[in-house]
């Protein structure tokens, strides 16, 4: 309606000043210049400006000129412009920037022409897949399919496209209302594993015109997907449980080691994207029987303090409010009893020898299935005894979780026994897998046990003060070598500014080196760009190309079309980097070195400071940023100096207050350095690592596992276009440096020739 605006509480901008004075302030961040563009960019603004945040938009516009940069024409921007508002406003605004750098890589390699497609198949997969994590594993899928399927020509520099790239993204659509995502994944594997080396052949599976491609898809076709029933089970919370939460759905087939559970948070229902039909019970049944489950916790449940809580007690107490819920839940809907015995599983009372193995989830497993089926043939004296006071709490009411948490303790101090503590656990038959969790149950309060060693009360002050300026933890996965996995949000990472100290002593100390200071200067000058190059055949420029207007000019005298593209403009020829310093400050930087009057941590900040100024005169895109842990649960990342900052005193206070301690957990610190660089626009991307000794931590005693999971970290960094070198001041680094980095690396012998080292060594990788 004329003068309607949108409703959008703190989100989208009003929709008519989208159309009026707003309208031309995005189209000039859109650097895309088709001229059907314009036809079409109101309407996508408008709805962009509902459904997105002020961020939000800012990366719509910025993804949709990434993509309109790759050469493909209009067809793929325009799918972005279109689809790309509803996959953000669903699944979270950063798809807007995964998409658009998806893009850009594949642009990077030989299979451009599968481009639009790949755009085309956003929208439909986002809705199939429901989850932000499940389409970051659906792209990765196909980048490995294509990196796979890509070939070299022998005897030439070049390459053939993956030639059933194009054809299985033809066949999106139709895959995934057969496929879950595991399912999809096998489909795909199979089809490269066989078909690699026979491109006809290739193309025939991938489009769904041969046998064995239709045959596997039907051993894959299983079960009741999420993506069918969602409206369904949107339906069935509202009517149930007059609850309508977000459910997001996520796959099961990309956490091996740590089989993910269903559960529920501030940000919605996690439950799995396929459930297969199970003992007589359909998988749509199994979905209700989750959704009522956690339905329950959250009309019935309340939480409760976890820290003086042994794990053997939280267990005992996690089963009886289970049992409590679903008590309650039954008691208003009858017909849920039968649908959660046909779920539970029934442990034999004999099937834990208690002499060799430890029983304490066999106990509580039979404890809750006779607290569910009153039929139960137990003659266990301590199983009939709670069961029966189970009943008896329920029969005076409600009872409440703390009830419910008392009576798992007297369960757990009754039936304790030795061989509870063995390492070798009975689980057959013991997990209950339409319950979440329990993540909500618990408030913690207090650090872990492990976390509780060294200097307790000085480092919580410290941390104290950091709180100020720190952020949320950020959780990344962790490779095990061993079982050729990863574990999935494994590592906890907590990012913050580091705090200011003096610029006066890193003043100081560049005049200490004045002399060496000056020759960087001198050698860095060098490598500026020192060349204007012609950017040709531009419809806007800064002067006239006379050539191409002369070709128009007798062009248009002739009766044909003439190029509009008759100006031209100019560049700097050659850099455009972005690079990340990161620092290792775990404990060892306080040593000195032998034949030194310094640590290595002062040597560290002497050749940092000499680094800062002349990348600060060369212009580049530059952070720095140090990293320490103290086991997995804290990574420490601290961030000296930002991509925007220049080199002043603020950033100079950072590097002087720069202290050691703790571990060198790298891996998660190579992650998290890559996440801010692989969002910096520019050519090439540098990760420089600076360290004094070999990946460890104090909760690790196999020292492999850190090597190679950091040697996992750079070789994603190599998959998102990073590349990686490292500084190590070990002598006797050799053998561990190369197995993470390769050849990339530079082990200096003398650590007092750091100082000087350093900045030579970044302009020999970036001249």
């Amino acid at each position: 309606m004329p003068g309607a605006s949108v409703g959008r509480g703190n989100y989208g901008v009003d929709a008519m000043q989208v159309c009026d004075a707003d309208y031309q302030t995005y189209r000039r961040q859109l650097t895309c210049n088709f001229k059907q563009l314009d036809d079409v960019f109101p309407r996508c603004m408008e709805e962009a400006s509902v459904l997105l945040s002020a961020k939000g938009i800012e990366d719509y516009l910025e993804g949709a000129s990434l993509v309109c940069k790759i050469g493909r024409g209009f067809d793929p921007v325009l799918s972005y412009l279109e689809e790309m508002p509803g996959v953000a406003s669903r699944l979270g605004e950063e798809t807007l920037t995964l998409v658009s750098q998806a893009v850009w890589k594949m642009s990077r390699t030989p299979n451009g022409k599968a481009i639009p497609p790949f755009v085309h198949t956003i929208g439909e997969a986002a809705r199939r897949l429901g989850s932000a994590q499940s389409l970051q594993h659906y792209i990765e899928i196909l980048f490995a399919m294509m990196e796979r399927t890509t070939k070299s020509i022998h005897g030439f520099h070049s390459t053939h496209p993956s030639p059933g790239l194009p054809r299985l993204l033809e066949n999106i659509p139709a895959l995934f209302q057969q496929l879950s995502l595991d399912g999809f994944r096998s489909w795909v594997e199979y089809g490269i594993r066989n078909y690699n080396n026979h491109p006809e052949r290739q193309q025939d599976y991938f489009g769904l015109q041969s046998a064995d491609s239709r045959a596997v898809i039907q051993r894959e076709r299983h079960g009741t997907l999420f993506a069918d029933h969602e409206r369904r089970l949107d339906m069935y919370m509202k009517a149930m449980w007059n609850d309508r939460p977000q459910l997001v759905p996520y796959s099961e087939a990309f956490d091996q080691l740590r089989k993910p559970q269903p559960y529920y948070d501030k940000l919605g229902v996690r439950i799995p994207d396929v459930y297969d039909d199970r003992d007589g019970v359909a998988g749509i049944d199994r979905y209700r029987a989750t959704l009522a489950h956690m339905a329950a916790h959250q009309r019935w449940g309340t939480q409760i303090i976890a820290d003086n809580y042994s794990p053997f007690q939280r267990m005992a107490i996690e089963v009886i409010e289970d049992s409590r819920v679903e008590y309650l839940a039954m008691r208003e809907y009858p017909g849920l009893r039968g649908l959660f015995l046909a779920l539970h599983p029934a442990p034999a009372a004999d099937a834990c020898d208690p002499q060799n193995e430890s029983c304490l989830r066999h106990r509580l497993a039979m404890l809750s299935y006779a607290i569910l089926n009153p039929r139960h043939t137990y003659a266990n004296k301590d199983i009939s005894d709670f069961t029966q006071r189970f009943h008896a709490m329920m029969a005076a009411g409600t009872a409440s979780t703390r009830e419910a948490a008392a009576l798992g303790l007297s369960f757990v101090a009754r039936t304790r026994m030795q061989s509870d503590q063995l390492p070798k656990v009975h689980f057959k038959d013991t997990e209950i897998d339409y319950r979440d969790d329990n993540r909500h149950l618990w408030q913690f309060i207090e650090a872990g046990d492990e976390e509780e060693a060294f200097d307790q009360e000085e480092k919580r002050k410290k941390q104290d003060e950091e709180l100020d300026n720190a952020l949320p933890p950020r959780h990344y996965p962790e490779w095990d070598y061993r079982s050729k996995t990863y574990r999935p949000d494994w590592v906890s990472l907590y990012e913050s500014l580091h705090p200011a100290g003096s610029a006066d002593i890193i003043n100081k100390l560049l005049v200490k080196h004045a002399v060496l200071a000056k020759r960087l200067q001198r050698i860095m000058e060098l490598l500026k760009p020192q060349q204007y190059t012609r950017v040709r055949y531009q419809e806007e420029g800064s002067e006239l190309d006379l050539d191409v207007a002369i070709r128009s000019l007798i062009d248009f005298k002739g009766g044909a079309h003439p190029d509009p593209r008759i100006n031209m403009s100019h560049k700097h020829d050659g850099r455009d980097f972005a690079v990340v310093l990161l620092l290792d400050l775990s404990a060892s930087l306080n040593e000195v070195p032998e034949g030194c009057a310094q640590t290595i941590l002062q040597l560290s900040q002497e050749a940092v400071s000499l680094l800062g100024i002349t990348i600060d005169a060369l212009g580049d895109q530059f952070a720095i940023a140090g990293f320490s842990s103290n086991t997995r649960h804290e990574v420490r990342y601290q961030h000296i100096k930002g991509y925007g900052e220049r080199w002043n005193d603020e950033v100079k206070g950072r590097l002087a207050a720069m202290e050691a301690g703790y571990s060198t957990r790298m891996g998660a610190a190579l992650r998290h350095a890559a996440h801010y660089l692989r969002a910096r626009q520019a050519d090439k991307k540098l990760l420089l690592i600076l360290t004094d000794g070999e990946p460890s931590d104090i909760d690790v005693d196999d020292q492999q596992l850190l090597i190679q999971d950091s040697h996992k970290a750079v070789q994603e960094l190599a998959q998102q276009g990073i590349y990686s070198y490292c500084i190590n001041l070990d002598p006797n680094a050799d053998e561990y440096v190369r197995e993470i980095f390769g050849n990339h690396y530079t082990i200096v012998d003398r650590v007092d020739s750091l100082p000087e080292k350093l900045p030579m060594l970044f302009a020999a990788l970036t001249k």
